[in-house]
């Protein structure tokens, strides 16, 4: 049996019918110790997202390597390597935009980057963008250090995604940078008007804090978010919470997938009524950064 396909609330069609409107997808999966089943399982959720008409595809966070930080260390390659490789050609045979999730980079210097990248409808890698916020925490008793495992990256990415009708500006994130409102903001500014999060949001947190900051994040910086999750328990032994969505920049959920299962999660974003939204009501050209200032 394939994924399930959710659908925004307002329905799709053949493709989107409002001019300045394109459609997107959220890929939620859960991800197993076989790299190789995972990523031939998202070869068939990115090709379903497709046939739905989407033009850009997100797949989560370390979708195909997410484990035991041995695991990871083990997984780890360069910039250019399977991931994007196969990345590639997924991207170039069904003609989309893909950001596909991240994966575990290893930097010509040896350090470990937990790295986002985006391909072009042609397959050609187009921008990489490497987490800047790591997650240092303690939740429940249970302590996950991601520094541990990997350096921090310290520049955000925004991309024109041309080619496409309304040429939207993408901006990248990963999971935990939700919490860090100044990154999107960021992104924002930098002419941003769609932010891609692949994540692998612990249930632990997720159920009181995922919708929450995506939806926030789309309100404060007048952005489209669309949100990629793992669900289940990954092979580090931590349940995922799944509920990958796609909000637009009223914070209204256009679609959402549930706790469990593979999904793709499919919905339209007007871009024309986003930019009259900005208009309208320009809370972030209203900033006041002068009076900003700490004690």
């Amino acid at each position: 049996m394939g994924p399930g396909v959710v659908r925004g609330a307002t329905g799709v069609g053949d493709g989107p019918d409002t001019v300045g409107a394109m459609r997107v997808a959220a890929v939620q999966l859960q991800c197993v110790p076989d790299a190789a089943e995972v990523r031939t399982r998202a070869a068939g959720m990115v090709e379903r997202a497709v046939d739905e008409g989407s033009t850009l595809v997100v797949l989560p966070e370390l979708f195909a390597s997410l484990g035991r930080r041995s695991d990871m260390v083990a997984a780890a390659e360069p910039r250019h390597g399977p991931t994007v490789r196969w990345a590639s050609a997924l991207a170039s045979a069904h003609g989309c935009w893909l950001v596909a999730g991240s994966f575990v980079e290893r930097a010509d210097d040896g350090r470990l980057f937990n790295t986002a990248c985006l391909l072009d409808t042609d397959g050609v890698l187009v921008a990489s963008y490497r987490k800047i916020h790591l997650f240092d925490v303690t939740v429940d008793g249970a302590t996950t250090r991601e520094s541990d495992t990997f350096a921090a990256g310290d520049e955000p990415v925004v991309v024109t995604l041309t080619g496409l009708a309304t040429e939207p500006v993408l901006g990248l994130t990963t999971c935990y940078d939700l919490r860090f409102p100044e990154l999107y903001l960021t992104e924002a500014l930098m002419g941003a008007n769609v932010i891609a999060v692949p994540s692998a949001f612990t249930a632990a947190t997720g159920r009181a804090h995922w919708e929450l900051l995506v939806r926030a994040r789309a309100v404060e910086n007048q952005v489209a978010i669309v949100a990629a999750g793992q669900w289940g328990e990954s092979p580090d032994g931590i349940v995922r919470h799944g509920h990958s969505m796609v909000v637009d920049a009223w914070g209204t959920v256009l679609a959402e997938a549930g706790a469990e299962g593979d999904a793709v999660v499919v919905a339209d974003l007007d871009l024309a009524a986003l930019d009259e939204l900005r208009t309208r009501l320009p809370s972030v050209a209203n900033r006041r950064p002068d009076a900003y200032r700490l004690a």
